[in-house]
């Protein structure tokens, strides 16, 4: 196994939820999201500074558009934030049966594949968010959606299902958004913690969170464990690869209490070993 990094503490907010950490290209920011307390925060890696720039309802994952909004979803709705800070609703009453939107990604063509989350039953699943606004569900059958990616050659889109434990992956269509010949990718262990968040790095490896596992894992894409990083908290949940090289990852974590003095709920960073792929931007509603 390679030399680990080690876990750099960057900014604690005491996120109960912290999730859905996204870099900024353009801006040299990396965002995430606490989402039951509906709190958006952003660091500046030029300048070390960081702050919480949004306050209102929960967003479960969200996007940079083309333009540099973000597209937020939220409980039941998707939304736009502009750069001033003035939030849009852009489409009401999505799915009634969810309790939430939970962790979504852009393709290479500007659409969202957007997941659900629901508390006590499978009635949670995946959809796919048109350039046009439409909503189309992909499948249900989950608790909880999670993390996604592609592939370095976008034949492959993958999908986290928490409630499994099981990452699949999929045959990905560019040129149309489907999806199709589901597999199993990875399993985790009824005992080793909940698979979460994940990105994917340029040599095709799936970073993947693992919540109630205090750790991030490395998977081959043929599925198999290629090496751990250990966390000094239990709730890692989600990462993505950026810096001015993509050559550092920035990792969520969870757990985190108002007022409380440890760790939980602290965005890390980690020197990569490997460079990540960029997230695409997402131009929903857009005119280009």
């Amino acid at each position: 196994m390679s030399s680990r990094p080690q876990p750099e503490a960057l900014a604690n907010y005491h996120c109960e939820v912290g999730e859905n950490p996204l870099w900024d290209d353009e801006r040299q920011l990396v965002y995430w999201t606490d989402i039951p307390k509906g709190r958006l925060f952003r660091y500046d890696v030029r300048t070390g500074r960081h702050e919480q720039f949004y306050s209102g309802e929960p967003v479960g994952g969200f996007t940079i558009q083309t333009d540099g909004s973000l597209l937020l979803f939220r409980v039941n709705n998707m939304a736009r934030l502009t750069a001033d800070g003035r939030v849009e609703v852009l489409v009401n009453n999505i799915d009634a049966e969810m309790d939430r939107f939970n962790d979504v990604a852009a393709d290479p063509e500007g659409r969202v594949f957007a997941g659900t989350i629901v508390s006590d039953d499978k009635r949670a699943g995946l959809f796919r968010v048109g350039l046009d606004g439409s909503f189309t569900l992909l499948f249900k059958g989950t608790g909880c959606s999670n993390g996604m990616g592609f592939s370095p050659d976008l034949k492959t889109f993958y999908w986290t299902c928490t409630t499994t434990g099981r990452i699949y992956g999929f045959d990905y269509h560019r040129a149309t958004g489907e999806i199709s010949n589901r597999r199993v990718v990875v399993q985790v262990p009824p005992d080793a913690g909940y698979a979460d968040g994940m990105s994917v790095d340029s040599e095709g490896n799936i970073w993947s969170a693992r919540w109630d596992g205090f750790a991030l894992y490395k998977y081959s894409p043929a599925g198999k464990e290629i090496d751990r990083i250990q966390f000094p908290v239990a709730k890692v949940s989600s990462v993505v690869f950026g810096g001015a090289n993509l050559d550092e990852m920035y990792v969520t974590t969870a757990g985190g209490k108002d007022g409380s003095d440890t760790a939980d709920g602290t965005l890390y960073r980690l020197r990569s070993p490997v460079r990540g792929l960029p997230k695409f931007r997402s131009r929903v509603l857009l005119t280009r």
